[in-house]
């Protein structure tokens, strides 16, 4: 059985993924639909063409993954593609922060990602395909954004290793790298601090990231960077060194553009 595996299928980003995957993959036998929220999923599911299969659980609880994989053996599954869309983030000085969010981000955006990635990777074949979701906080150490921005770095970095590692067997890794997008994501993070107002001059829709991603998977990109500010924004963190770059984001707080 082919099947399409989505974390954070039940909004923002995963459920973008479900949406315009739906228009396509005639092969695809099943949708897995993977988030905690199993009235969402229904949700989701309903709105679908395809067949579904929802999976409502904590990614970051490794009994729930064993559950997974044990499915995916008595289904006899290949996984066509993973998307890994599951993950949050919240803005705010590291130390106001509360530690058992600030390691819950790290758990759901690395470790879950990380293990649930190693247990898929079997069940895939030749042109099995990897979208990770990182984000534009990749490319830059960013205060008051410290730990979800260093988790992106890692998945960034993760999923290119891995892409080349993967190259052989024919199995494809793209990381999309987006700036901010109108999702439920910026109402979360922003709860106990707010980011540039600069920043939200780039923001850009779900459904045109989630497009440009599928087209750059497909053609076997291992970064999918959509928007040409955010794409100037990685270019500018290759050539200017870090330390200047953190002294404009101070001159623009001390000047109030948030």
């Amino acid at each position: 059985m082919n099947i399409v595996m989505i974390t954070g299928a039940s909004s923002g980003m995963g459920m973008e993924f479900a949406f315009q995957m739906d228009n396509y993959f005639d092969t695809i036998d099943e949708f897995w639909l993977i988030a905690r929220s199993r009235d969402r999923l229904e949700e989701v599911s309903k709105a679908l063409r395809h067949k579904t299969r929802v999976l409502a659980m904590d990614i970051t609880d490794e009994k729930k993954l064993d559950d997974l994989e044990d499915l995916m053996i008595e289904k006899n599954v290949t996984v066509r593609m993973l998307i890994n869309a599951a993950g949050f983030g919240i803005m705010g000085p590291f130390c106001e922060q509360e530690r058992v969010t600030m390691l819950d981000m790290v758990r759901l955006n690395c470790e879950a990602l990380t293990s649930l990635t190693h247990r898929v990777i079997p069940y895939m074949r030749q042109n099995s395909r990897i979208i990770q979701l990182a984000s534009s906080a990749a490319f830059l150490p960013q205060p008051d954004f410290a730990v979800y921005a260093a988790t992106k770095s890692y998945v960034l970095s993760f999923s290119r290793a891995l892409g080349e590692e993967l190259k052989e067997a024919g199995i494809y890794v793209t990381s999309v790298c987006p700036g901010p997008v109108d999702t439920p994501f910026l109402d979360i993070a922003e709860k106990s601090g707010t980011t540039l107002a600069i920043k939200k001059y780039t923001m850009v829709n779900a459904e045109k990231v989630v497009a440009l991603a599928l087209k750059d998977s497909y053609r076997r990109r291992t970064m999918s960077v959509c928007s040409l500010p955010i794409k100037g924004f990685q270019c500018l963190t290759k050539i200017v060194p870090h330390d200047i770059l953190f002294k404009i984001v101070d001159i623009l707080q001390q000047k109030g553009v948030y």
